[in-house]
Parts: structure tokens; C-alpha cells; sequence
């Protein structure tokens, strides 16, 4: 009962006030999440924008002729002219080699991904003091987990995130999320570095979790504080300030469009509705490997869509289709 109350507190008001100004307000920053990385990770943030330099878009595993020249965060929305669904971007390098690129930029001792934008912040005024705050993390590549000895879920390109709703400047709620799903907790609850919340990404699939240890995933939309089969890990390794090589913008619903908060940034490339990897690769490619012919299975799969593919207008803080449970406490399983 007291975590449904949580729900319907947390959810948009009905009747919408006054929206803020085009500064980004001060509070987002103040109680932006800290991640820590896991000690073991060898698939860090990355910059956003070089992934368009190691990659080229492709359609059915074919390269799109004529695409802009060079492709960048300013013109990356071009390619939505390209049946956009299904646009690709593809690694050149054959990514069984691991090139360094993959490996993305480990932060420093302050936090910072040094030379390499690796989030974007996406601030939604509902009006009447309801903010979302949403913090986009990229990273090049994903380690998928290990099952009967082999690695399934390995693809180009992760996009993960937490979103703080706040209302009149003071945070309420915490959005972890969790492969296609998450998990939710009161501000209150959640671990914090000061006033900052802490997410802790999984090692490999940067998974976002809000204490440390073993997570169990096996079944969508539950955090079992079991073992059964898919695993994901997390621990105090680096911790990485993701406001510090951040991207910022405001996000207006009702128009589906963004404004950066500074005017020098990249914006377009927000509206690119394509995959940020490779599509999977069919099980004639050589490097392809799946457990008993089933395709969730498949060693390498597609690469995730961005961030404009992430519900940035949610009634509650979870996504539609989520069980939301904002829980009051930390605890390991959703419900």
C-alpha cells in the first residue's frame, strides 16, 4: 500500500503551471547521480559524438550511398530520410579484434571522462514545479553476461540512464534503469555521495543499480537477490561525475523537440531515431554464435536507439508499460 501511495504522489499533476526559463536550473546539476563504474570495467563512457567516426550507417548489413560527409552530431538526423528504423551505425573495424576505440575513455580523478562528451542531460518542466531530470550515459560498446560458458548480448553502442523527478527544486524520485527495464526508489532511499544519489553500473552491460553486489535479471522487469542466469556485478571501482563531460538540454514534449541550454552544442543528433551499433548479425556471419539456434541468445546483438527513444514524457518515473513501483526502500527485487 505505502509504495502505491509513492506512485500516485509521484506522478504529473493534473493541472499544469508556469514552466521554468531556458537556464538550466541549478538543482539538476546539484543532485545529478554519481556512477561508479565497477573495478573489473573495461568498457567505459565514451565520447558521443567519435562514435560516428568509427562507425558508417548501414541498412540490411548494406552502406547507405551518398550519407553526409563527414557525419556528425549536426547532420546525424539526416539519415532519418533513410527508412530510419532501420539505420545502423556500424563498426568499420571488425569489433571481434576489440579495437581501442570500444574501450571508451576511463575517468580521472575527478570524475571527468577527459576529452570525451559521454552524457547528455535532458531537463522535461511539466509545469506546476514537476521536473525531469533525465542523465544519458554513453558507452561504445556493451558486454553482454556469460551463459553455459558463453557470452550472449554483446553489442556496439549502450545507451543507459537514471532520471530524478523533481518537484519545486527538491529531488523525489530515482529511475535506475536496467536493460529494457528498472527499477525505481524515493529519493529518499537511494544511497548519496553528499546530496547526490549514487547508481552503480554493472560491469559489461552498465546496467544501473542502486546498491552493489549481484543482480539477478534472468526475469524482465525483476531484480532477484538470487542467482538463476543472467547476472549483472557492480562495485566501488571509479567513480565518474557525468556532469562534467555533459551535454544539456531542454526538452519540449508537446513539440518533441530540444534546446540546448548552451548554444554552441550539437542538437541534432537527438532526433536520430536509428541504432547507435551494428544490427545483429545473422547467423551466417562467421563471428555469430546463439544458444540452441534461438536468436535472444545471439552473442552479438543490435546496438540500442538514443536517447529520444527513451519515453522523455513519462506520466510516472517509470517508463509506460513498467510496473511502477517507486519503493521507499532499497531492496534487490522490484516488487
Amino acid at each position: 500500500m505505502l509504495s502505491i501511495i509513492v506512485q500516485w504522489a509521484l506522478a504529473l499533476p493534473t493541472s499544469v503551471g508556469p514552466r521554468q526559463s531556458s537556464i538550466i536550473p541549478s538543482y539538476v546539476i546539484e543532485y545529478a547521480p554519481l556512477v561508479w563504474l565497477d573495478s573489473t570495467e573495461q568498457y567505459n563512457p565514451g565520447d558521443i559524438g567519435a562514435q560516428l567516426v568509427y562507425t558508417r550507417p548501414e541498412v540490411n548489413f548494406t552502406v547507405i550511398p551518398n550519407p553526409p560527409n563527414p557525419l556528425t552530431l549536426n547532420n546525424l538526423n539526416n539519415l532519418n530520410d533513410d527508412s530510419s528504423a532501420s539505420v545502423y551505425l556500424t563498426s568499420i573495424d571488425d569489433i571481434t579484434t576489440n579495437p581501442a576505440w570500444l574501450n571508451g575513455v576511463k575517468p580521472d580523478s575527478t570524475g571527468k571522462t577527459e576529452g570525451a562528451r559521454s552524457c547528455a542531460i535532458i531537463v522535461n518542466d511539466h509545469g506546476s514545479g514537476l521536473v525531469d531530470a533525465y542523465y544519458m550515459y554513453f558507452y561504445p560498446f556493451n558486454l553482454g553476461n556469460t551463459v553455459i560458458g558463453m557470452v550472449i548480448g554483446d553489442h556496439v553502442g549502450d545507451w543507459e540512464h537514471n532520471m530524478v523527478r523533481f518537484q519545486n527544486g527538491l529531488p523525489q524520485a530515482v529511475w535506475y534503469s536496467q536493460h529494457s527495464f528498472g527499477e525505481a526508489f524515493t529519493y529518499n532511499a537511494v544511497q548519496k555521495q553528499g546530496q547526490r544519489p549514487i547508481s552503480y553500473s554493472a560491469v559489461g552491460s552498465h546496467a544501473n543499480y542502486a546498491i552493489a553486489g549481484t543482480h539477478d535479471h534472468t526475469i524482465p522487469g525483476l531484480n532477484l537477490p538470487f542467482g538463476l542466469l543472467l547476472e549483472d556485478h557492480c562495485d566501488q571501482g571509479i567513480l565518474w561525475d557525468p556532469t562534467l563531460s555533459a551535454y544539456t538540454y531542454a526538452y519540449d514534449a508537446a513539440a518533441n523537440t530540444f534546446t540546448p541550454y548552451d548554444s554552441s552544442i550539437p542538437t541534432n543528433w537527438l532526433y536520430f531515431t536509428g541504432a547507435w551499433g551494428d544490427e545483429q548479425y545473422p547467423t551466417s556471419d562467421p563471428r555469430q554464435r546463439e544458444i540452441l539456434g534461438i536468436s535472444l541468445t545471439a552473442k552479438y546483438q543490435s546496438g540500442p536507439t538514443g536517447p529520444i527513444d527513451k519515453q522523455l514524457n513519462r506520466t510516472n518515473v517509470c517508463p509506460t508499460g513498467e510496473t511502477c513501483i517507486v519503493s521507499p526502500v532499497l531492496t534487490a527485487r522490484k516488487s
